[in-house]
């Protein structure tokens, strides 16, 4: 089956001690680090391939592009998202949003 735009997947979790700014080395206040939240991003979109894949396939990221526009304390409940918005043949072009 050819992928075509449109499939999408999610990723939600709670902002952890070990998520942080401070303890990932992006800052130094306590709050939802940059690069941990483009992880949980680039999970949201293994997910909405995951239907697609077979077993021991994956995707790999190569290119990002957000804005980290509000502080996110510990506890905090994130929701990632992730939508296929163009395919060229190995190449996949998400659009992601955390929120």
């Amino acid at each position: 089956m050819a992928l075509t735009p449109g499939p999408e997947g999610t990723y939600t979790v709670a902002v952890g001690d070990l998520d942080t700014a401070e303890v990932v080395g992006s800052g130094d206040v306590p709050v939802l680090a940059t690069p941990r939240v483009v992880a949980w991003m680039e999970i949201a979109a293994v997910e909405a391939l995951r239907p697609l894949l077979t077993e021991g396939e994956t995707t790999v990221g190569t290119e990002v592009s957000i804005e980290h526009l509000a502080a996110s304390p510990v506890g905090t409940v994130v929701q990632c998202r992730a939508v296929v918005t163009a395919v060229e043949g190995r190449t996949i072009t998400f659009d992601v949003s955390a929120h």
